[in-house]
């Protein structure tokens, strides 16, 4: 297994795009990302900005990791519940895009999250995992769980992703 550090130092004004990959089933779009390519080491992308890692892509099920800093900090001094939030939302639409092909894509449309327990801020590591539950011609739902190191849940989650396809065509 290849797990790839999506960080790189970027400050969103050198105009680096991120690459793009619409020519590309979603399966095969994403193992690249996980292998370290295409494109610009510091294009804009959530998971450089987060620290987040690609540990495993398959089928229907991704798996993306992060490390938590101070700067995930709430007012409490926890992790922020954006930050779990918004690796739910990528592990499960990432899920959903290793099932669509080339030329097809999609957006989260609902996103809906269980928080369990606070995190850690000070280095620990937190997984998600995202499931496809199901893939239609116009929508596709998933879910997903993170844990913290100690396997324990610490939220859970599930979406609703509208299917996006070239010709316009969204369910017709």
């Amino acid at each position: 297994m290849t797990t790839t550090d999506l960080t790189g130092a970027t400050d969103g004004t050198d105009g680096v795009r991120p690459p793009d990959l619409s020519g590309l089933p979603g399966l095969e779009a994403l193992r690249l990302i996980q292998a370290g390519g295409p494109g610009e080491p510091g294009a804009p992308f959530i998971g450089r900005l987060l620290g987040m890692r690609f540990d495993e892509v398959e089928h229907g099920r991704m798996v993306i990791s992060l490390s938590t800093r101070p700067e995930f900090a709430n007012p409490l001094g926890t992790v922020h519940g954006g930050i779990a939030a918004t690796l739910l939302d990528s592990a499960m639409g990432c899920a959903v895009h290793t099932t669509l092909p080339a030329g097809v894509g999609y957006t989260t449309l609902e996103l809906k999250v269980n928080y369990i327990r606070a995190a850690d801020t000070r280095g620990q590591t937190l997984t998600a995992e995202g499931s496809v539950i199901h893939v239609g011609r116009s929508t596709a739902t998933a879910e997903g769980r993170v844990h913290d190191e100690n396997g324990r849940l610490i939220a859970h989650a599930t979406t609703t992703c509208l299917i996006l396809r070239p010709d316009g065509d969204a369910g017709r």
